[in-house]
């Protein structure tokens, strides 16, 4: 397949998917490429994510159920999108699934977020208010995304210019700072009655992208999918 086709960034954006990126397989550092088990015919990776509220707003909308509604929504569409426009392209969804994929590797390829005191990625726009939703291996021909250029002002991290940084006086577990301390958060979420069981204090305080902050509903659900892996990892230990 030469001839380039349209990438159906619309369709995703009004799905609530408004982060997308579209890698050349061939073009993957080979350690990002290798736990892809790539198949005949792939040629390229779709990233998806989304950033601020409108994805919520959609799974509620759809009145999606289930365990993994955000998850199970994506899902659906990405198949959905495929059905309507790529009918003709063959397509693999590696996440959500249980691959393990180096999402924040291919964040970083992507140029969408720089490291925070918290570990959670932020950028300017968005601050820490995204998420990766779905890796999609496929065999279409879209023209390949320009990752974001960081060393320009307005993408440079937000970091740069807080100088009070309320995330680390916030965090009560003190797990925040140049290195972040992750038996310190587990052990703080996993305390009973921890305020930071259902969301992250450090996070919630830092003002970039501030506007875009998840509802509570949203955030509520996000952590306590979390907290049940940490939950079944101590039990695990």
């Amino acid at each position: 397949m030469n001839q380039r086709q349209a990438f159906p960034g619309d369709f995703f954006s009004s799905a609530g998917l408004n982060r997308q990126h579209v890698f050349t397989l061939d073009a993957l550092p080979a350690e990002t490429l290798a736990p892809l088990n790539r198949q005949a015919g792939e040629q390229q990776l779709i990233l998806l994510g989304h950033a601020g509220r409108r994805l919520w707003e959609c799974v509620q909308t759809a009145g999606q159920g289930g365990e993994d509604p955000i998850d199970d929504y994506t899902s659906a569409a990405v198949d959905r999108c495929f059905a309507e426009f790529l009918p003709e392209n063959h397509y693999r969804i590696l996440y959500p699934g249980p691959a393990m994929i180096g999402l924040q590797a291919l964040g970083k390829l992507a140029g969408w977020h720089h490291p925070s005191p918290f570990m959670i990625g932020v950028d300017r726009q968005w601050g820490s208010w995204f998420a990766y939703r779905a890796v999609v291996l496929s065999d279409t021909a879209f023209s390949p995304t320009t990752p974001v250029d960081r060393n320009k002002p307005e993408n440079t991290s937000p970091c740069l210019d807080c100088i009070a940084r309320p995330c680390i006086s916030a965090c009560p577990a003190g797990a925040t700072g140049e290195h972040f301390q992750l038996e310190a958060c587990s052990n703080e979420r996993l305390r009973p009655g921890s305020a930071c069981a259902l969301g992250c204090l450090a996070r919630q305080a830092c003002p970039a992208g501030s506007t875009h902050r998840y509802s509570e509903a949203q955030i509520r659900h996000s952590y306590a999918k979390s907290l049940k892996i940490l939950e079944n990892w101590q039990r695990m230990r």
